[in-house]
């Protein structure tokens, strides 16, 4: 019931096009695999909307299927037939790559609550594209400095062939400095992986990192679990998240990864954010859920100082980030990519409830890496 009271929200929105100032065109992930990210991005988001109180606001709503040909279709259909000013909502990053330089070489804005390929972020840097959750390395180069901190010396590396993995990998190899017993690129979608736990079962590995986002990891870590390998797992949050932890269960217990937000980081955004996104949607919201929060509350507080069609002005009102985030202190670096501490954070149980604690910073203030390639 819940869930529907913000889809009316959001047809309410839509259905008073000649009252809205500004349009935001949202293409995001709400159905087959990886659905509940893009679902939680959404609920994120349009949550923050319905809190600003502005009615001068409208957001249309796709679904891209996880197609990158779907998504190329709905961004040119936004672009060119909606008029939208600013566009978000992608959560690959083989569709961002897809969508992104075509919508910010238009002239329009994009604003990442989820993908960041190094290619965006380095020499294929926008001054129209802003990233608000992380560059694809971040995570797992904390998972790198968190491995050394515990003294694994010898991981079996894993991740789907796709931008997002390859950057996974390559995260994860710049600061862990041990050896690497195996590393392994899996198939996009991939649900068995018999051969890989084989792979690591005899690979004399002390440790694996892996990266397998949405469906793929609830079906790694049970297959893993099931499999009786007892070697140590470590990843970033997104095999880890809300959502996916209720589907893994009791073999994701103990388990530590790595992200730049938890439910328990202590401020009083943060705090309302929790409480609020719990009471309207009936579950504990995800790392995506605080990033479509945090993306809307962006460009909410760039709103308050100038209109899109200004770019000028309306760019620098981004670059100055005045808004309260969920994560506490926000800054943009030079490529417009957050520069952000990661936290190392372990799988618990509270009551019936899967979820994650705070035990630690794996990195402080981190910015990503390339940035120095960025010409803006």
């Amino acid at each position: 019931m819940r869930k529907f009271l913000f889809a009316t929200v959001a047809a309410a929105l839509c259905a008073t096009t000649a009252a809205s100032e500004v349009k935001i065109g949202m293409i995001t992930t709400l159905s087959g695999g990886g659905a509940g990210l893009g679902i939680d991005v959404r609920d994120g988001f349009m949550l923050a909307i319905a809190q600003s109180g502005r009615d001068d606001i409208e957001v249309v709503i796709e679904d891209d299927q996880r197609k990158p040909d779907v998504a190329v279709q709905l961004s040119d259909k936004m672009v060119q037939s909606e008029r939208v000013d600013i566009m978000t909502g992608i959560i690959w990053s083989n569709l961002a790559m897809a969508v992104v330089p075509s919508v910010v070489g238009q002239g329009v804005f994009y604003l990442s609550p989820n993908a960041g390929p190094s290619q965006l972020a380095g020499q294929g840097c926008h001054e129209n594209y802003f990233n608000v959750a992380w560059q694809n390395d971040n995570l797992h180069e904390a998972a790198g400095a968190y491995a050394n901190s515990v003294g694994y010396e010898n991981s079996f590396i894993m991740a789907p062939n796709y931008p997002a993995g390859q950057d996974a990998l390559t995260g994860y190899k710049r600061l862990y400095t041990g050896a690497l017993s195996g590393e392994v690129f899996t198939q996009l979608g991939q649900t068995d992986y018999a051969a890989e736990i084989a792979q690591i079962r005899a690979s004399g590995a002390d440790s694996v990192f892996f990266f397998l986002p949405g469906g793929m990891g609830i079906s790694f870590l049970k297959q893993y679990a099931d499999s009786g390998v007892d070697i140590p797992v470590i990843g970033p949050a997104f095999s880890f998240d809300q959502g996916i932890l209720q589907a893994v269960g009791d073999a994701a217990l103990g388990v530590v990864n790595t992200s730049q937000w938890n439910k328990d980081i202590d401020n009083p955004t943060n705090a309302a954010f929790v409480e609020t996104f719990q009471a309207e949607y009936g579950r504990l919201p995800s790392l995506y859920a605080s990033q479509g929060f945090d993306t809307a509350n962006l460009l909410i507080s760039a709103l308050e100082v100038a209109d899109p069609s200004d770019g000028d002005a309306f760019r620098d009102a981004l670059r100055a980030a005045e808004f309260d985030s969920t994560r506490g202190d926000f800054s943009f670096g030079p490529n417009h990519h957050p520069i952000q501490t990661i936290y190392a954070r372990e799988v618990i149980k509270e009551g019936d409830v899967y979820t994650n604690k705070i035990i630690g910073v794996a990195l402080e203030n981190h910015a990503d890496a390339y940035a120095a390639a960025c010409k803006m």
